[in-house]
Order: C-alpha cells, then structure tokens, then sequence
C-alpha cells in the first residue's frame, strides 16, 4: 500500500507549537490575545490579525521549522510500516516549499534536512505545488492509497478519493465521515493499519 503522510501536525505537533510559541510572542510584544476555540487558522485560535499571525510566522517558521522534533514512535512507526512492505510517500503543503526562488529552495532544504536528522524514512518527498494546502493532484498522481493528515480542509477533501486516517487535533474534530479514521498516536495508527 502508498501511505501519504502530512508533515505538520501529523509528524510534529504543530498544534502545541502554536499555543506556546503565539501565546509568548504575544506577551513579548504586548499584543493581547485570547485563546477560543481551536481552530487551523491560528489567528482565530488566539482572536489575533492574520498580520500579527503572519509576523509571528515570520518570526518563529525557521525555528519551528529546524528545531521541533517528530511525535514519539513517528520514526519507529514508519520504519516498520516499510518493513511490513508499505511505501511511504511524505506529502507537504508547507509555507513557502511550493516557491520556486531561493526562499523556496532554502524550505525545501530544511524539510529534507529535518526528515533525516529526524530519522524518517521516506520512498518519496512530494512538495504540494498547490497554493493554500490542497494535495489532491499528488494524491492522484502518485496514487496514494491512505493518507494520515491533520488539516480540516484536506481531510474532508482527501476521504472524497482514499480513506483518511486524522490525526487527532482540536481543531479537526468536526471531521467525521466512512473514509475517514480518527487516531490518537502513531501507535494507534500502526493498529489500525494492521487491522
């Protein structure tokens, strides 16, 4: 089977990374804030601008982008996932891989650079060329047979055309559907491969 596997907040936990490192670039430039609902677009997770949201990225995107680690057993997980013969096929709409200049190809170096320093092995790395996070064409193209994603958007979108297994967030929680598995680690997503 082609397993399709999303990059943030899939592999990362992008949704921790965002409370605490929003929360302190908020307080650091007395900006008010109020986390609500939790949502994937940020600025409304914490009722802020998209600019300040966009500052933020600016700010902080390297960093996150370098520095986070994988969630536990994400390594361990895929590896025996290719030993069990699946081919693993990591698909990304990360901001800024999808330019075609110098920042781009910078993006697309710490992706690659993350992934093995990070011990994720791959058969291919397949940077969305959509704008926005849209990977329908590659899902198509490569012929992905499962895709674990965590963005609301794709989910609802991917389980039109393979099954999805969500990777549990709060802000995905409204995605519900046949195609559609929910899991809470990547223990849990290796049961519910196996099963």
């Amino acid at each position: 089977m082609r397993i399709g596997i999303d990059i943030d907040g899939v592999l990362t936990d992008i949704e921790q990374f965002t409370i605490d490192y929003i929360s302190k670039y908020c307080v650091e430039n007395n900006i008010e804030y109020n986390i609500g609902n939790k949502s994937y677009d940020y600025s409304k997770t914490f009722n802020i601008s998209k600019e300040i949201e966009m500052n933020f990225w600016n700010t902080y995107l390297e960093d996150y982008a370098i520095y986070e680690k994988a969630r536990p057993f994400a390594s361990e997980i895929i590896k025996k996932l290719k030993e069990d013969g699946h081919e693993i096929y990591i698909i990304t709409a990360r901001w800024l891989t999808n330019r075609d200049d110098d920042i781009g190809n910078k993006m697309r170096e710490i992706v690659k650079n993350w992934l093995y320093e990070n011990e994720i092995s791959y058969d291919k790395l397949i940077f969305s060329k959509a704008s926005k996070e849209r990977k329908t064409d590659e899902i198509i193209e490569n012929k992905i047979d499962l895709m674990i994603e965590d963005s609301p958007s794709n989910i609802n979108e991917l389980s039109n055309i393979v099954p999805v297994i969500c990777y549990n967030a709060e802000y995905n929680k409204e995605c519900i559907g046949e195609k559609i598995i929910r899991c809470y680690s990547w223990y849990d997503i290796y049961n519910k491969i196996k099963n």
